[in-house]
């Protein structure tokens, strides 16, 4: 990208402010001009030191300012979405095993809630299976599929079982209908019928959790009792309306220890955050590079005057606040409202993220190689000045997002959703800056303390978890929110997915990325600097965090209780331990020697013993 250069100087004679335009034509790499759908009509490079004054360096692109609206829009945009991404949304595989504190358990009626497979087979040939949950009470639903027996399907008479069936069951699995009288009650006289199983259809598409009454005591139920939503037996009584034979097979698989779907997502939010800091430190080298040949070219010609350049959002102490609180309130508009427009309106802010995520990494790359497509640039109606290389990419861009919202419910969607996600994250984290140690401390202890309050204490005020049912969208009818990196569980007899929230990446990724280039800019090594330290650290919590899900049973975790520890901890010790803290905690950057400002001092100096 070209750009010519208009300085302003203060007149050395009266004070008045005069404009002299310097013609130099210099070109921004492309990690610096690409971080905005067009080239940015304001890019700032950070001073050295603070030496030189407070001369305004303006870029202006070749075609004018006609961006300015745009960018405008586009830093809009920026907040609303960080108050989305960043929400941190809990490392989850789906709960099997329900442990419910509201229905105390008694004799008789101490069992677990837990899902299970209903597998159903028509005429001897295996058909749809369904999925239901077991009742506090009866017998307790085998684990494996072997032990479980293929048992003949039948319709109670009446009904709803209130009263003992009129047919003989010898065995059968009997399916009734809910209501009308007690669930022990239905399935104390499905028992004396003779069935070994009792299915109730529930009146609603949702499960609902089969408790005894208060009054009841001494249950001696010896049958296993499963409910099913309405939908499952719908479609269960046309099988048996209309086929000779329906037998069915009831069992409740364990998920296993670990699945490898979770050594893929830690890989996922590694390598990103792995990438986006490198980015970002390279970034920041060149930024650093461009701005020291500009401030010495301009030494002689405009002493002690500032650059004060920024292509860069820095996030400050008081924006870390309202970034938790922006995230908490949205948090709470996504309980209250979520809904199937709701969710559809995420997708497509989530595809417009995306887009722009996706067509910042994908110029990034291709500059290199079409160079000329990257600095020539036209003018778009609205949009201003857009360089070829962005036109050519963002419909692909756009027409990937598009395909992937109408294909979402796909098995294979999730491919989709993640490369969207990981680049929107990639594009975030280069845009938005940790400018020292005090803001990342602020942010992250503020993460940690939302983590939790909204996966835990949120229980005690909504009497669930608010965080975990955003997450995996309840009563929205679809698979949860889009703001997720998923991977379905390969080898999880239950299916599902594993989850990790875009803020659980996103909040230390900015802390590891103010790391790396501390280290750049102070020239560190890489055991010297803070990096790889703090990379490492930001890898165990994440690990810790899967070993806590899978010794709580695959119920969600808060992610950044185990994250931010071990990162915003190995940090602060090691920067004590070094002597750095002071400089980490206030400047966030080393003390960079500018040798171009003791060239000037030293004319100066000259200068002053001739006269």
């Amino acid at each position: 990208m070209s750009v010519i250069l208009d300085v302003e100087v203060p007149n050395a004679n009266d004070g008045a402010t005069t404009m002299c335009t310097r013609h130099r034509r210099i070109r921004l790499k492309p990690s610096i001009s690409i971080l905005y759908f067009v080239p940015p009509a304001t890019v700032s490079l950070s001073s050295c030191s603070g030496i030189f004054g407070d001369v305004q360096w303006r870029s202006r692109t070749q075609e004018g300012d006609s961006m300015d609206l745009l960018n405008l829009t586009f830093v809009v945009s920026l907040a609303a979405l960080l108050s989305l991404v960043c929400c941190s949304y809990p490392v989850s595989a789906g709960d099997i095993v329900h442990h419910d504190a509201l229905a105390p358990k008694k004799p008789g009626c101490e069992n677990d809630f837990i899902l299970v497979k209903v597998q159903t087979w028509v005429n001897g040939e295996e058909d749809a299976e369904f999925v239901g949950v077991g009742a506090r009470f009866g017998t307790v639903i085998v684990s494996k599929e072997k032990n479980a027996n293929q048992t003949r399907l039948s319709l109670s008479d009446p009904r709803d079982c209130c009263k003992p069936p009129k047919n003989k069951l010898v065995g059968d699995v009997i399916m009734v209908d809910r209501g009308g009288c007690k669930f022990t009650e239905k399935a104390n006289n499905a028992e004396g019928a003779g069935a070994s199983a009792i299915l109730i259809i529930n009146n609603q598409k949702e499960l609902y959790k089969m408790v005894c009454e208060p009054d009841e005591t001494d249950l001696d139920i010896h049958i296993p009792a499963v409910m099913l939503p309405q939908d499952a037996g719908v479609t269960l009584e046309k099988m048996l309306l209309t086929n000779d034979s329906v037998s069915v097979q009831l069992y409740s698989p364990k998920r296993p220890l670990v699945d490898i779907a979770e050594v893929f997502l830690w890989l996922m939010a590694v390598g990103t955050i792995l990438c986006a800091s490198y980015w970002s430190a390279w970034s920041a080298r060149e930024a650093a590079t461009e701005q020291d040949k500009l401030l010495k070219d301009a030494a002689e010609e405009f002493p002690n005057r500032r650059s004060d350049i920024s292509s860069v959002v820095d996030i400050s102490t008081t924006t870390a606040v309202l970034f938790v609180v922006i995230a908490s309130c949205f948090l709470v508009l996504l309980y209250k409202l979520m809904s199937y427009w709701f969710i559809e309106l995420l997708v497509v802010l989530f595809c417009i993220g995306g887009v722009e995520g996706l067509q910042t990494c994908l110029v990034a790359l291709l500059s290199r190689y079409f160079m000329r497509a990257a600095e020539s640039f036209i003018k778009v109606p609205v949009l201003g000045a857009i360089s070829y290389l962005t036109l050519a990419v963002s419909p692909l861009c756009i027409t990937f997002a598009v395909v992937w919202a109408v294909y979402r419910n796909t098995t294979y969607a999730w491919i989709g959703q993640d490369i969207l996600g990981i680049a929107l994250i990639l594009t975030v984290l280069q845009i938005v800056h940790v400018p020292n140690l005090k803001v990342g401390t602020v942010l992250l202890s503020c993460g940690f303390l939302y983590d939790i309050f909204w996966v835990f204490v949120s229980k005690k005020l909504f009497h669930e978890s608010v965080m975990i049912v955003v997450a995996r969208g309840d009563k929205s009818g679809e698979d949860g929110i889009p703001m997720l990196l998923k991977i379905p569980r390969l080898f999880d007899p239950w299916g599902g997915y594993s989850i990790i929230g875009f803020g659980d990446i996103l909040l230390p990724g900015l802390l590891v990325a103010f790391a790396i280039r501390y280290d750049w800019l102070a020239n560190k090594s890489l055991r010297a600097g803070y990096f790889l330290y703090a990379m490492l650290a930001y890898g165990l919590g994440l690990l810790i965090t899967y070993v806590a899900l899978n010794l709580m049973d695959g119920h969600g975790q808060p992610a950044l209780l185990y994250i931010v520890p071990f990162t915003l901890g190995t940090f602060l010790a090691l920067g004590k331990m070094r002597g750095d803290l002071t400089v980490l905690w206030t400047q966030g950057q080393p003390e960079r020697h500018c040798t171009h400002v003791h060239l000037q001092q030293s004319d100066e100096a000259d200068g002053g013993e001739e006269r």
